[in-house]
């Protein structure tokens, strides 16, 4: 006699291939995105701030270049913990940058606001 096989998510009785774990694809849908929600939200709470982050540094910086006090951007709600890249040029400034907009760190907490001109293929 067959070991009847149940359904990972709802517990119904299974029919088919001999190594289907799920009756429907919703069922199987519904047990991986359970699985995985604490990742995705993880996930999705960092791509929300760093898309917050480049709103506001698009914001700040219309022209694509813009002196701005550090108070301005954490004013809006910038978090400065979260960034894509940096970038260090070749004299040793440090550009933070979020996506194409960025930031170098001036004296007495002011920012210089750029726009990155190099555009990825």
């Amino acid at each position: 006699m067959e070991d009847e096989k149940l359904c990972l998510e709802c517990g119904i009785k299974i029919y088919g291939r001999v190594d289907k774990k799920f009756c429907s694809d919703q069922c199987r849908n519904s047990y991986n995105n359970k699985l995985n929600s604490d990742s995705n939200n993880y996930v999705r709470n960092v791509n929300n701030i760093l898309r917050k982050n480049r709103r506001i540094l698009e914001q700040l910086n219309p022209r694509g270049k813009a002196k701005v006090h550090r108070d301005k951007l954490a004013e809006k709600g910038f978090d400065f913990n979260y960034y894509t890249n940096t970038y260090i040029t070749k004299a040793g400034a440090t550009y933070i940058f979020c996506y194409d907009f960025g930031y170098l760190v001036l004296e007495s907490n002011w920012l210089m606001l750029v726009k990155r001109q190099e555009y990825v293929s």
